[in-house]
């Protein structure tokens, strides 16, 4: 499951939510809230040859990533409510063991390398996109989180950060205490499982 589309997931019976027409509430949503980008983006050089939206299997190893796996798919809109196609989507995440894809990450164990630590997807006519991962673990002094950025060809419009709902140690975390309770709603990842497949929906509003 190498190449994974949103197309392919219908075809499987697995449904995706948000993605109806324009309604009242999308056009009333408020802006996904902004939060830092922190020190472990992987830059160019730093990413595997492979970085589509399948994080879970790199491309030319034989393991798949540990973790428990979910499929992570939602839709990008504009303010209006407007589905935003041809948008870039980029997330990168530590390992199952907590560590990132990164050389200043230098704790002294080794990363997951069957782990693909960031990856992207490109909407589609509805504003949907769709990534297989892990469900994030802890990192050091931070709640589980997921890294996301959001580009308009070589403009980026947002970097933001999804979390767990009703994880404990959000309570704690410097950055998602920051959040009202409807910004964090908005991005707070609630899992579902069906047929032994786990998915979440997280729309976001640019």
């Amino acid at each position: 499951m190498h190449d994974v589309t949103r197309r392919s997931l219908l075809k499987h019976g697995i449904t995706i939510t948000g993605l109806t027409a324009l309604s009242p509430y999308a056009a009333s949503a408020v802006l996904t809230p902004r939060a830092t980008e922190g020190p472990f983006y992987p830059r160019q050089s730093i990413r595997f040859d492979d970085v589509d939206n399948d994080l879970v299997k790199v491309l030319g190893t034989l393991k798949e990533a540990g973790g428990d796996i979910i499929h992570l798919q939602g839709t990008i809109r504009s303010k209006a409510g407007q589905p935003l196609a041809g948008h870039r989507i980029e997330i990168w995440q530590c390992d199952v063991n907590g560590k990132y894809l990164h050389p200043g990450d230098n704790r002294n164990f080794p990363y997951d390398t069957g782990f693909q630590g960031f990856g992207h997807d490109i909407t589609d006519a509805e504003g949907a996109y769709h990534f297989r991962t892990i469900k994030p673990t802890t990192y050091p002094g931070r709640t589980p989180h997921i890294h996301v950025k959001v580009f308009d060809g070589q403009r980026e419009l947002l970097t933001t950060q999804f979390y767990i709902a009703d994880e404990p140690q959000n309570k704690s975390d410097r950055i998602f205490r920051r959040l009202s309770a409807q910004e964090a709603q908005s991005v707070s990842m609630v899992f579902v499982e069906d047929k032994g497949t786990v998915t979440t929906n997280v729309d976001l509003v640019v």
